[in-house]
């Protein structure tokens, strides 16, 4: 297994990368998680859900842009191709940006452990041509809905020529996958900072996220090797008022630790020139 050299760009010892995901569920699809906790009796439509995933891309997602310019960051989002359709402005306002836009399926509901491999490698064909025709971007990595493969996701993603795959928890730091395909860079995603598992199934204050942030990022900065902090917020979760404030807060201890603050493109080009 290739690993990242002994230091980051400047001999940093850590990275943080923000990543945004912004999602969207198919018509009739409310998200597995609402802000209740509690699902609603199977065959029942959640509108409260509907409502609260609609935040991203109508309030959300512009938020978030707006923060990020602010503090001068580039950060990567993960995009539903389905917004495309429903939010092209916001899609194309990412990439105007000088954002990274990532693959993130088509719909959030299609899981590519439950669906088969053809329609798998469809919707992997449909979000990509999708996200590079409204944004003139064509997506280098990929995170699939949930951050669940299937089994042949790496060797699909190959194949249609990603350079990364992010449903990677097996490691620290990135490293060469081989497939059929040809090979693609996993690139771990850390969930340890992550506003979805932390705020909603976990119940915890946002506040947390700044806190779980230092704890993670003085780890890896007294480490004897180079390591990377994943710090995720949602647009229909985390790119609220309260989510933004804790971002702000973690960028400030992350410059404070002066620690590179990168795109996920950003740490895979690192690793591959190196």
């Amino acid at each position: 297994m290739t690993t990242t050299p002994q230091r980051w760009p400047g001999d940093r010892t850590g990275a943080v990368a923000i990543s945004i995901m912004f999602e969207q569920w198919d018509a009739g699809v409310a998200p597995g998680l609402g802000p209740m906790g509690n699902p609603l009796p199977a065959g029942a439509l959640d509108h409260q859900a509907v409502s609260w995933a609609d935040y991203g891309w109508r309030t959300g997602v512009w938020a978030a842009l707006e923060l990020l310019e602010k503090e001068q960051i580039a950060a990567t989002f993960y995009v539903s191709g389905m917004l495309t359709e429903t939010a092209p402005d916001a899609v194309r306002a990412i990439a105007e940006a000088g954002h990274e836009i990532a693959g993130h399926s088509w719909a959030q509901n299609r899981i590519p452990a439950l669906i088969g491999r053809e329609e798998e490698s469809a919707e992997i064909a449909r979000c990509t041509e999708a996200l590079a025709a409204v944004s003139g971007q064509r997506p280098r990595g990929w995170i699939s809905p949930r951050c669940t493969p299937s089994a042949s996701t790496s060797e699909l993603l190959a194949g249609q020529g990603y350079e990364w795959h992010g449903d990677v928890f097996d490691a620290d730091q990135p490293y060469w996958r081989e497939t059929p395909e040809g090979r693609i860079v996993a690139l771990p995603f850390g969930m340890e900072i992550n506003d979805l598992p932390m705020t909603v199934r976990y119940g915890q204050p946002t506040r947390e996220l700044v806190s779980s942030f230092a704890f993670e990022a003085a780890a890896i900065a007294r480490g004897p090797r180079p390591g990377h902090v994943d710090v995720t917020l949602h647009a229909h979760v985390g790119c609220r008022p309260a989510g933004l404030l804790a971002l702000t807060q973690i960028i400030a201890e992350a410059r404070r630790l002066d620690f590179w603050i990168a795109t996920r493109g950003d740490l895979v080009d690192h690793f591959v020139d190196e």
